[in-house]
C-alpha cells in the first residue's frame, strides 16, 4: 500500500465501499464521491478524528466534516478555541483554514447508513496509522466517538482493553494525549447525548493541553 496516507480515487480494498461509490457517482454525479483527504498541516499539534464521510457531507465536499450538521458544531467550536480561523460556510472553498489542528476520519470513504463494518475499519486504520507518523508535532488526539477512539487506539498499538471510552476521558499515551467526545452528530445533539457546552468542554481541554502541558490538564 505504500506510504500514502489517503486511498486513491479507485482504492478496492473493501468491495462493499467500492459498490457504493459507484452507485453514489451515479446519482450524485456532482459530488465528490472518493476517498477524503485529511484537512490541515501535518506540522499540527492537535489531530481531530472522526468516524467516517456523510453521503451528503464530506462525500459532497471533498473536505471532512464540511457539508452536514456535524460541520455546524465541529469548526465553530474549533474557532472559537483558536483552532480555526475564518468562517464556515458548509463547502471546501468556504476560506476556512485550521490553525495548529488537522482533522481526519477512520474511514476515508463514505458507508452505507454511516455505519462502517469492522473489516472496513480495518482496512483503512493504517492510513490513520500513517497520518499519524507523519505529524512530527503531535501532542493531542481527539477522537469523536467510539470507532474513532478503538481506531486511534489501535493505531498507536494499545490495548483497548486498558483505555476505555467515555466522554471527556482523557488517555495518556507516552507523551501524548487522547481525549474523548462523543461523536458531534445531529443524532447525539437532538437526543442531549452531546450539547454544545460539553462539546466545546472537551475542545477546551485540548487547548489547555497544549498551552499547559500534561501535568496542569
Amino acid at each position: 500500500m505504500g506510504v500514502d496516507r489517503t486511498p486513491s480515487a479507485d482504492c478496492a480494498f473493501c468491495p462493499r465501499l467500492v459498490a457504493f461509490r459507484h452507485l453514489n457517482r451515479k446519482r450524485y454525479p456532482a459530488y465528490h464521491n472518493n476517498p477524503v483527504a485529511a484537512f490541515g498541516s501535518l506540522d499540527a499539534r492537535l489531530l481531530v478524528v472522526g468516524l467516517a464521510p456523510g453521503l451528503h457531507g464530506a462525500n459532497q465536499t471533498g473536505r471532512p466534516f464540511t457539508g452536514d450538521y456535524a460541520g455546524d458544531l465541529l469548526y465553530p467550536t474549533l474557532a472559537a478555541h483558536g483552532f480555526a480561523t475564518g468562517s464556515y460556510g458548509r463547502n471546501a472553498g468556504d476560506g476556512l483554514l485550521l490553525i495548529d489542528c488537522r482533522i481526519s476520519n477512520a474511514v476515508r470513504c463514505v458507508p452505507p447508513e454511516n455505519k462502517p463494518i469492522a473489516e472496513e475499519i480495518q482496512n483503512c486504520r493504517p492510513f490513520l496509522e500513517r497520518e499519524i507518523a507523519a505529524m512530527p508535532h503531535l501532542e493531542v488526539i481527539l477522537a469523536l466517538g467510539r470507532i474513532a477512539h478503538d481506531n486511534v487506539l489501535r493505531a498507536l498499538g494499545c490495548r483497548l482493553a486498558e483505555y476505555s471510552f467515555a466522554h471527556a476521558a482523557v488517555h495518556t499515551i507516552e507523551k501524548r494525549m487522547v481525549i474523548d467526545s462523543y461523536h458531534c452528530s445531529r443524532y447525539n445533539t437532538n437526543t442531549g447525548r452531546l450539547t454544545a457546552a460539553m462539546f466545546a468542554d472537551v475542545v477546551a481541554r485540548c487547548r489547555t493541553f497544549l498551552e499547559k502541558g500534561i501535568g496542569r490538564l
